[in-house]
Parts: structure tokens; sequence; C-alpha cells
């Protein structure tokens, strides 16, 4: 079996292990001073930190980002790029203040936009562009038609860690614009004859108390190991309340983009694993997972330019609620030593349904005609393949090629079903292949690691003659398949200053689509053909990025500035008249730094702050230049979090964290936002038997207006404040 040499095993050790305390984690607002005296005690480089109080640099398999995320086994990631491990010690932290993936990802990633705390993501982004969601490598966004719910495809109770790779990289292909989120699900247990049964119970209300705000939910996972086989597999089940703001008013549902409060999810879960020999194994893994409002409430309208937000009220809105239902299965193949090299392979198939709620089309039938209601559905079918063959030590040198091949076939529309019974393609069906080769390469020198690359993207996309929807004046479009081919580099370097400092540097490229569905479905005008359309030529992002991280044992800091370039970027622009967002393909230039630190005064005892702050700017007048700001609704606002983690006796210890969103302006002074800070309080005590967790969410009760709701054109149904205290009570077991 080859082993990497003890030189790199220790810089992926010590990367990794200073990486992972970029997740960032907050102290509420009476440390946050605290917190900031120490940082300013720290030279002038260092800014940000990540880490849970136990992290340790010799548990390897636990700190080295997967080799589903990376795509080379045992290494960070082909780049050196800012990297989060939000590991299993910290998403049970966070899962016991909220069941939100995305509400996870805002409280340990600052760089992340504040979650939308609803069933759609739309307008959450990472560094001001789309991340690629993945769930063991397997593509969970839909670029064609981005309707805004990759982020919940799987239930919490099922993942083991979130690895998220920030900026711009074509590591796993299509989609990952501004990074790549990759969630990995649970394992076996490791020793042969082990076997572990995990229960998981829990309950949430509002405080003060609201009958129809509580929320529980049950899980139940099962694993084993006996010889060469591996299994494990469980289920969850999950129900929701009424959500109340801090003012103890229901927040109102989002009645067709989709909403996480008055709603049910389940979720089936399995992966089993054969060791063919002690080099070689077989996994199967299996997932389905549904997320679906009950219905039961209706939104009352706010008054936005008043400042008043939305509410909800007792009623069932016309048709079918929101849905969220994807289908999973993936079959990966490893070998140790094949060639003297690491082969990993994996077959994937993805099917996922979005289903939205019903709404009014005026005039649907033409100007002057009656209206009509109607719900949409998007559907994606993926199929793909992915191989990757790394081998150490080329021609007795320190140097590690890693080659690599992907294909894939995602098929994607969008359905219109009219009270009617009649039912339109919104989006027609639309097929895009690709296959691309890669081929990355490490380079030791002494101290200074050397990375570089090439992925070569050959996408075809494929979509019949078909005719727009009558509210577009049914007109008639050309079909076409119009192909792309790109080449996309990367390099970098990490040199290792002494044993605590390391500094880096990288450029990296991605590669997305602007969403297809939304140029597709808008065309009101006759002659159009789809070869034709400028729209649908893809976006190619850049990453520039130097950074360093530190670590000496008590203080843990990481700094990183990136600048990312899109020469024919994708903004969403919002059209008045419709209502709805559209594609405008502009040139734009991002860029900004994030930073953390995390200082350990005791054993017991840990404090840390971080910092993110994003600059955007694109081309208005199509002159090739950027001259305006990008609007809230593509950018994140600047972020500040904090923690503080304490153990006060051998079962019982506490976590403190405060996220603060700065103001902003922009352009427009209808999307300009007033910040907010929420406080949350985390708590564990371990029973004799089982563990009970408790988590306050917004402790202090803060009335807010959520972020996306400030800066998107204002509108009454929308209008929505944010979640005020909550209480979560849990129990949990192995056994």
């Amino acid at each position: 079996m080859v082993q990497p040499s003890p030189t790199q095993f220790k810089l992926i050790i010590i990367r990794t292990n200073i990486r992972s305390p970029c997740r960032m984690e907050v102290p509420d607002a009476p440390s946050l001073p605290l917190a900031c005296a120490l940082l300013a005690a720290l030279p002038l480089s260092p800014v940000l930190a990540q880490g849970s109080a136990d992290d340790s640099a010799v548990e390897l398999d636990r700190i080295t980002v997967s080799a589903s995320t990376s795509r080379i086994p045992d290494s960070e990631a082909a780049l050196p790029n800012t990297i989060t491990i939000i590991d299993r010690e910290q998403l049970q932290q966070q899962l016991a203040i909220t069941q939100d993936v995305t509400q996870v990802l805002a409280n340990l990633v600052p760089s992340f936009t504040p979650a939308r705390q609803k069933m759609t993501n739309g307008g959450e982004a990472l560094r001001g562009r789309k991340p690629l969601y993945l769930v063991d490598g397997v593509p969970q966004s839909t670029p064609l038609r981005a309707g805004g719910r990759d982020s919940h495809t799987i239930d919490p109770a099922m993942i083991e860690r979130i690895e998220v790779i920030h900026g711009a990289n074509s590591l796993q292909g299509l989609g990952a614009s501004g990074g790549i989120i990759n969630i990995i699900t649970k394992r076996a247990p490791r020793g042969d004859g082990e076997t572990f049964h995990d229960v998981t119970l829990a309950a949430s209300s509002t405080l003060p108390h609201e009958d129809d705000a509580t929320g529980w939910r049950g899980a139940y996972l099962f694993g084993t190991r006996s010889g060469a086989f591996d299994f494990v597999g469980g289920a969850s089940y999950a129900h929701e309340g009424l959500y109340y703001d801090g003012n103890g008013n229901a927040l109102p549902v989002d009645e067709v983009q989709g909403d996480l409060m008055d709603s049910q999810s389940w979720n089936l879960f399995a992966k089993g694993g054969w060791d063919i020999g002690p080099d070689r194994r077989l996994q199967l893994s299996l997932n389905r997972y549904q997320v679906e409002g009950d219905g039961d409430y209706s939104t009352v309208d706010g008054d936005a330019a008043a400042g008043i937000p939305a509410t909800s009220a007792k009623g069932r809105p016309p048709m079918d609620p929101p849905r969220n239902l994807m289908t999973q299965a993936a079959l990966d193949y490893t070998d140790r030593d094949l060639g003297g090299g690491y082969l990993q392979a994996q077959l994937y198939k993805a099917d996922f349904e979005a289903r939205y709620g019903a709404s009014s089309w005026n005039a649907f039938w033409g100007p002057g005609s009656d209206s009509l209601m109607a719900q949409s559905q998007n559907v994606s079918k993926k199929l793909g393949a992915k191989l990757t063959w790394s081998r150490d030590g080329i021609g007795e040198l320190p140097l590690r090629l890693t080659l690599g091949l992907d294909a894939s076939r995602d098929e994607t529309w969008q359905q219109l079903d009219g009270d009617t019974g009649e039912s339109w393609y919104w989006v027609p069906k639309t097929v895009y292949t690709s296959v691309s080769p890669l081929l990355q390469a490490e380079y030791r020198i002494g101290p200074v690691l050397f990375t570089g690359g090439l992925r070569h993207e050959r996408g075809k996309l494929d979509v019949d003659d078909y005719t727009t929807m009558p509210v577009y004046g049914s007109q008639p479009v050309e079909g076409g398949r119009p192909s792309t081919s790109e080449t996309l580099p990367n390099f970098g370097m990490v040199w290792e200053a002494s044993d605590a400092l390391k500094l880096y540097a990288s450029y990296s490229e991605g590669y997305t689509v602007a969403d297809i569905g939304r140029v597709l479905r808008a065309i009101n005008e006759p002659g159009k053909r789809v070869d034709s359309l400028v729209d649908l030529q893809p976006v190619v992002a850049d990453n520039r990025e130097v950074g360093l991280d530190y670590d000496d044992g008590r203080w843990i800091a990481h700094l990183a500035a990136y600048w990312s370039d899109s020469d024919l970027g994708s903004r969403l622009s919002y059209d008045p008249v419709t209502q709805v967002f559209n594609v405008a393909r502009e040139r734009t230039e991002i860029h900004g730094f994030e930073g953390n630190v995390a200082f350990r005064f005791s054993d017991a005892g840990r404090i840390g702050l971080a910092y993110a702050r994003t600059r955007g700017r694109y081309d208005s007048d199509g002159d090739d230049r950027v001259d305006s700001n990008l609007p809230g609704t593509n950018i994140g606002p600047d972020r500040l979090t904090a923690f503080w983690t304490q153990v006060w006796a051998p079962r019982f210890d506490t976590r403190l964290q405060a996220s603060h969103a700065r103001d902003r302006d922009f352009d427009s002074s209808d999307d300009d936002f007033d910040g907010y800070t929420t406080v949350d309080l985390l708590g564990r005590y371990r029973l004799a038997l089982g563990t009970l967790n408790i988590g306050i969410e917004n402790l202090l009760d803060r009335q807010y207006i959520t972020y996306y709701s400030q800066v998107r054109p204002p509108r009454n149904d929308t209008y929505t404040a944010g979640r005020g205290r909550v209480l979560t009570v849990g129990w949990s077991h192995r056994f």
C-alpha cells in the first residue's frame, strides 16, 4: 500500500488541523469585547481561527479532508485554499439549536450569507457566489435551473461532518463557482465485531411558549462491522411547528418558495461496505429524503415600506404545499495499490424533485385574459461517474501525480401545473452532458510544496424545439445543441515557514452555467434560437488567494485575502413587472478577506473570533468595466462571529456564540441593510444513560428583519422577521 512521505504527512496534518478552526465559533455579546481585545493583541496578519476545543493533530482520519471532496487521498485538498471542516463534535453542538444545515453553515462560516431559515436557499452564497453542494461527492445542486433547494436533501441525523472548500475551483466539475460544500454521511464502526445503536429525540418551542410552535424529531441509526463487511443505516422523522419572531408574532410561511416551519420530513439511509482484501473496498450507499409543508397556514401581508413584517394565519394555501424529494444511490470502489497508486471510482444516480407552491398568473393567456392559479416543479435527473488515480514518489522524486476522468449527464426541466388540470413545460427538457479529464501534481522542495493542475471541460447542451408558455406569448423557439470547451488551470504553493506558521498562495478557476432555465423560459420575442443565446455561455470564475495559518498549541489563526473575477458573470436582476428574477450576464469582480483566531486560555476553556468582508461590482453599461455594486441578493454582508466554550465539570460543558451582520449600503436605497446581532447558548450534560442537550437560539430574543428580506425589492408578502427565542431540548444515546 502506498503511503505519503513523512514530510507530506506532516504538512497534511498541520494544515488541516489549522484550517478546521476556520469554521468560526462565537461568544455572545458580553464576551465580544474580550475577544476583540485578544485579537488586537495579535500581530496584524493573523485574523481568523477555527476548531473545537478538543481538536487533535493525531487523528488523521478525523481531520483530513475526505477524498470525495479533494479528489486526492490523504490530502487536505488539491489546492491550498481556505478550508473549513465542521466535524462531528461541532455539528452535534449546532444541531442542539437548529436542524437547518444552512443555519449551521452561517453560524460557523462568516463568509457564508445569513441563512434564509426557509426551505429555499435562494440568495445564500459563499464569498458572493453559489457553492456546489455534494453528499459523499454526489452533486446535489441543479445549476441548469437553480431553484434554490440544494441545501435540503438529507436529514442532519445522517451527517458525520461537513467539508467546505472556499472559492471557485474545478475539483468537482460543474457548479463550484463559489466553492464546495461536501456533506459526509455517517460511517460504520471501525473495529471488527463492533456494533452501535444511536438514538436521538428532541423537541423545540418558542419562548415564551406558543401552542402551535412545538416541533419534535427522532432518529435511529444502526452500525455494525463483521469481518470484511460493514453497514450503517437508519431512519429519521421530524415535524416543525410555526416559527415566531422576537415580538411574539408568527413568521410568514413562504407559500411559493417553501418553508421549513409547518412541515414534516423523513429520511431513509443505508450504506454497506465490503473490504475485498486489505487494499480494495466496494461500497454502496442509498438515501431517500423528503421534506414537505403541511399547508396549515397562509401568509398575511405586512407593509415593507413601513417596516411591518408579514405574518401567518390559519388557512390552507391553494393546491399542493412545497416539497423537496431526493433519491440518491452511489457505488464506490477504492484500490489502494493499483499500479503503485490509489484508485477511487464512483458511479452515482440522483433524482431530485422540488415542488413550489401555487401563485396567481395575471393575464396568463395574453393581455386582458383571465388569471391562472398554478404551481411548478423542478426535476433534475443526474447520472455520472468519477475516476481518480493518484500515485506518490513518481520517478523517485517528491512528486505526486493525480489523473482523473469525470463523465456526467444532467437532465432538468420545470413543469407548470394549472388548477384547470393543464400542464406546460415552463423550462423545456434540457440535457447537459460532459466529459472532463483532469491532471493534478504536487511537488515538494524542502519546506515548500508546489501544486498545479488542469481540468478540461467538454460539455454539450441539448434542447429540442419548444414553445414558451402563453404568458410569454407562446413563442416558438428553435432548439439547438451548443457545446463548450474550457481548460481550467490551477496552481499554488505552501511554505512551511516554521512548525507553527504556514503561508500559501493559489490561483484556481471554477466553471458553471448561468441558470439556463431562467433564460429559456422567459423568451418573449419571436425568431429566437437556442444556439444564438449569449446568456447560455458558461460562467468561468477565477479565485486568487493568499493566506497564512498559525498554530502554536494555544493560539490558532487563519487569514486569507481573495479576488474572484468573471468576464461574463451571472447576476440575478429583478423585474418589477413580472416580480421574478432574471439572469443578467455581465462582467463581475468580487474581492474580500476572511480571518479567524482562537485562544485556549485553559484546559477547560476556549474563545474565538472570526470576520469576513466581501465586496463585489459589475458592469452595468456593457463597456467591460465594473461600475456598480452588486446588490444584496447576489452578495452577503460583512459578518463577525465569536464563541466561548467552557467545560465546567466532567459531565457538563457549554458554548456561547454570537453572530453580527454589519449594516451595509448598496447603490439603491431600496436594498440597504440594517445589521443585527444574535446570541445562542448551548449546554450539554452527560446523564447516567445518554446525554441531555439544551440549546437556546436567539437567547436575547432580538427582533430583526432577515438579510434577504431587507435587500430584495420590497414585497409585502415576503418581508420576513427572523426567529425569536427558541428552546430545544434533546436526548441522545449510543449503545
